[in-house]
C-alpha cells in the first residue's frame, strides 16, 4: 500500500507540481474489475478496487485511480496494464522465473490445473516506449501476450530443456490449500515460495486478455511465449542461475 498507492500519489503530485509533460505509469491486469468467465479483459473494465483479486491488486487499482485524479487536474499520463510477465534478464528471480529455474532442475514434480496471458518483459518495455511516443492522455492500455495453459506451459519447458513435464495434477482447491501452509513454511525458513494462494486463484481466473487496443494505437506487438520460454531458459543458463 505504501509503494503502490501513498508512492504513487506522491509521484503524481510532483509531476503536476514540476510540470512534468508525460508520466507513463505501469499499473496491472489485476488493477482492472475482474469479468465473468468467458467475457475479454479489456481497456473497458473500471478500476474498482472492490472488484479485484487479492490485496495487491487491489493496491494496483488504488494506485491506478490516483493516477487518474492526476489527468482530472491536468497531468498527461498514460495508464499500461501488463499481464504475467516472463523472459530473460529475470534477476532477482521472479515467481515465473523460479518455476523455469526448478523445472530445469528436475524440481517440479506436479502442476495445478490453470491457465494465464504471459507477456514478454521485452515486449512490456517496448509498450512503455510506444506509449511515451503514441499513447493518448488519460487512456488505458492493456499489453498482454498469449494465454497459456500450466500444462502447455510445462510441455514447452520439455521442449526446450529435455526435462521431462510433470503428469501429476493437483486439484486447486487442494492446491490453495497447500498455498497458505507453504507460504507459512516459507516465511519460517527464508525460502521464496513456488506457490502462494493468490497465484493459485490467479490461475483459476479468466485469462481471456485483448491487446488489441494497444495493437490498433501504439503498434504494439507481441511476440511468441515459447520465444519467450526459450530466451529466459538460455538467459538463466548463461547467468549459471541453472
Amino acid at each position: 500500500y505504501q509503494v503502490n498507492v501513498i508512492g504513487t500519489k506522491n509521484v503524481v503530485n510532483m509531476c503536476l507540481e514540476t510540470k512534468v509533460k508525460r508520466l507513463v505509469y505501469t499499473s496491472s491486469i489485476h488493477a482492472l474489475s475482474e469479468p465473468a468467465p468467458g467475457i475479454v479483459f479489456n481497456e473497458s473494465r473500471e478500476f474498482n478496487p472492490e472488484n479485484v483479486l487479492g490485496e495487491y491488486s487491489k493496491s494496483k487499482a488504488l494506485g491506478t485511480l490516483e493516477v487518474l485524479k492526476g489527468v482530472e487536474k491536468g497531468l498527461d499520463a498514460i495508464i499500461l496494464c501488463p499481464s504475467g510477465i516472463i523472459g530473460p534478464y529475470d534477476y532477482r528471480v521472479s515467481e515465473m522465473g523460479k518455476l523455469i529455474v526448478d523445472f530445469v532442475k528436475g524440481k517440479v514434480k506436479v502442476y495445478i490445473d490453470g491457465a494465464y496471458d504471459f507477456v514478454d518483459v521485452r515486449d512490456v518495455v517496448e509498450g512503455l516506449i510506444l506509449a511515451c511516443e503514441k499513447g493518448k492522455k488519460g487512456e488505458c492500455y492493456i499489453l498482454s501476450g498469449q494465454q497459456v495453459s500450466v500444462r502447455q506451459l510445462l510441455k514447452f519447458l520439455e521442449e526446450i530443456s529435455g526435462i521431462k513435464a510433470p503428469s501429476f495434477k493437483i486439484p486447486q482447491p487442494l492446491a490453495r490449500a497447500a498455498g497458505f501452509f507453504n507460504v507459512l513454511y516459507c516465511n519460517l525458513t527464508k525460502i521464496k515460495p513456488l506457490f502462494t494462494p493468490f497465484s493459485i486463484d490467479v490461475l483459476a481466473s479468466n485469462s481471456l486478455v485483448s491487446c488489441q487496443k494497444a495493437q490498433d494505437e501504439l503498434c504494439y506487438s507481441p511476440r511468441s511465449i515459447y520465444e519467450s520460454i526459450k530466451d529466459a531458459v538460455q538467459w538463466f543458463r548463461e547467468e549459471r542461475i541453472i
